[in-house]
């Protein structure tokens, strides 16, 4: 078991990792089940799938098969991939809708060419470093030209478990084997916590090297629980990127970048008032009331000059 805020894709090979008790945490934590809903409909959200239309879905890294649940209550297909053997038998007890099969997406994905529209990913090993965690999926929409497939596990990629594995070349194997079984024009949605810039570099120039476009979408960019990043890529024609989320709403954002000039009739008409005269007296009164401090009542006599005392 991963100890508390070491990454799980640190701690050794993911089929190993994944053992029999993470695979019965994974359904256990509600938590984490949580977290798997909203991450899996933020990211049909940044594909712009269609509500009414349904989507075949090629779920890789699926695990327990948390997102397929999610994916089968919208009314979509799905077809889970994963290197855990435990994960994959929790989802066979569970009894999921989609199918399951075993295998490396390192070494490429086994699907004929153009078989899937788009794809989505999503990861939630950093949300819970104790359990850690990985839940993705693919997707492919029916009678139109978008679809979602979702992944999660980009990032154990980066990691060599063996002299034999190089990140480069399985980053470069998966993405280029993603790519040839997307349709021209389908998407790809890759949520993802990068440990550094350089890891970040490393997956995004191996997707554009495999012939993507696309960018990164950063979720509460200044949070940081909520942070998320997502890589989306286009297969076809570069696309406009979605709008990442942000906590500040739409109230608060003119007034941290506009400047008013609403207090400049007041100075320039304080220019002529003279210090410890009553105008001047009265207004610094007026100004301390409605800075809520307390101050003495006006009378006849506030700010009249005093005799010179002998």
């Amino acid at each position: 078991m991963a100890s508390r805020g070491r990454r799980p894709e640190l701690q050794g090979p993911p089929e190993l990792y994944y053992d029999k008790n993470e695979a019965r945490k994974y359904v256990r934590n509600s938590r984490m089940i949580d977290v798997q809903i909203k991450m899996t409909g933020r990211a049909l959200e940044l594909l712009c799938v269609p509500e009414d239309k349904p989507c075949y879905v090629l779920d890789i890294g699926c695990g327990t098969g948390l997102s397929g649940d999610y994916l089968s209550d919208e009314g979509h297909y799905w077809v889970g991939i994963d290197i855990s053997p435990a994960m994959l038998d929790e989802a066979l007890d569970r009894e999921t809708q989609g199918d399951v099969i075993l295998g490396d997406m390192g070494q490429g994905i086994p699907f004929k060419p153009g078989t899937f529209d788009a794809c989505i990913r999503k990861k939630v090993e950093d949300e819970f470093p104790r359990t850690g965690g990985k839940e993705t999926f693919h997707a492919h929409l029916l009678e139109t030209l978008f679809g979602p497939v979702f992944i999660s596990a980009v990032q154990w990629l980066c990691n060599a478990n063996k002299k034999s594995d190089i990140p480069a070349k399985r980053l470069y194997c998966f993405f280029s084997s993603l790519y040839s079984v997307l349709v021209r024009g389908g998407r790809a949605v890759l949520q993802l916590y990068p440990e550094n810039s350089e890891q970040l570099e490393l997956i995004t120039t191996q997707a554009t090297r495999a012939g993507f476009t696309g960018g990164v979408v950063v979720d509460y960019p200044n949070s940081a629980k909520a942070k998320k990043f997502y890589l989306c890529l286009f297969s076809g024609p570069s696309a406009s990127l979605p709008e990442g989320l942000s906590e500040d709403t739409e109230e608060e954002k003119p007034a941290e970048s506009t400047f008013t000039a609403g207090r400049i009739p007041y100075r320039i008409a304080r220019r002529g008032v003279v210090r410890k005269s009553r105008e001047w007296v009265l207004e610094k009164k007026a100004r301390r009331r409605r800075q809520g401090k307390e101050v003495r009542p006006d009378t006849q006599y506030t700010g009249r000059k005093r005799k010179p005392r002998f």
